[in-house]
């Protein structure tokens, strides 16, 4: 119901980037150019400065786009509460997922749910646990799935389940026959680790720290953007690397990497966050319910695997 000079004007303000917006709106530059420029010529004042290649918000603009924001929240409000009288869990889900969550946890519970409630379109994102929280604070997507908890005043933080990392090595590493592996133990050896923003690198980082080991001492091998990566590297044997339990669990039934839990153990828990002040459908709040059920149950069976 909004009006869509309004709603593209907005992106661009959040992204400061024509680009960006157009690839985010899934219209061409042209086009948000066009919107953009319509609203301008509404208000007879320029709502950007653009100079290099670079765009700012202008004071006006600037009054615009806290308007807007309450305009469009006011909207899909308005939209979701009239559609909540149906009793039907419709319409577009907006979710943004870590990498582990993303690619381990999420296809399953995603599955279930459609087939539960056809009527649901999901669109997922997936970056790591820094990137979607930042989507969520910026209302681009509805909900974020993410690995280590949101600390953001504007977002409500939900812990869903406990979820284990351990350390993996290929069968034939030297650390292959331990029962336990120490913050030292791994000190020592070869290791490769995911990059910086992703909640894994952020909760072992923090483990290392805990236990005297900084970080930087670590003999590191490389960072990589993907818990699929990092398993493929050390089933080489060159290197041992920390991930969750629940994404190893084809590789442990082939054989191809070990497990060997840490001693402490590493344990983490996996949160739902969406912002505090915005009103929540039918659709997400049986989301959220359906999710949080679903991922306290796959944990459990990951502990007992």
């Amino acid at each position: 119901m909004a009006d869509r000079r309004l709603q593209v004007f907005y992106t661009v303000a959040k992204q400061l980037s024509f680009t960006k917006a157009a690839e985010q709106l899934f219209m061409t530059q042209p086009a948000v150019t066009f919107q953009v420029k319509q609203l301008e010529e509404h208000f007879n004042t320029r709502l950007f400065e653009r100079s290099h290649g670079r765009i700012a918000l202008t004071p006006a603009g600037r009054i615009v786009v806290e308007y807007a924001e309450r305009i469009l929240t006011m909207s899909e409000e308005m939209d979701t509460r009239v559609a909540d009288l149906t009793g039907v869990v419709a319409g577009p889900l907006l979710l943004g997922a870590s990498t582990t969550i993303a690619e381990f946890i999420l296809p399953q519970i995603l599955g279930e749910f459609k087939a539960r409630h056809p009527e649901v379109q999901a669109h997922m994102t997936v970056a790591n646990s820094e990137t979607i929280v930042n989507r969520v604070a910026d209302h681009t997507i509805d909900v974020g799935l993410i690995e280590s908890p949101s600390y953001l005043p504007s977002l409500q933080n939900e812990i869903c389940c406990d979820d284990e990392l351990v350390l993996i090595c290929a069968p034939t590493h030297a650390l292959a026959t331990r029962r336990t592996v120490t913050a030292h133990d791994i000190a020592a050896i070869p290791i490769v680790r995911r990059e910086p923003g992703s909640g894994t690198r952020e909760f072992t980082d923090n483990y290392f720290r805990e236990r005297g080991v900084p970080p930087e001492d670590l003999n590191l091998v490389m960072e990589l953007g993907s818990p699929e990566a990092m398993k493929g590297v050390v089933e080489t044997g060159i290197a041992v690397a920390i991930v969750s339990r629940a994404t190893i669990a084809k590789e442990l039934k082939l054989g191809s990497v070990v497990a060997i839990p840490l001693a402490p153990r590493l344990m983490r828990t996996l949160s739902v966050v969406h912002p505090k002040e915005k009103f929540r459908s039918r659709l997400l709040t049986t989301f959220v319910e359906f999710a949080t059920g679903r991922m306290r149950e796959l944990a459990r069976l990951h502990t007992q695997a």
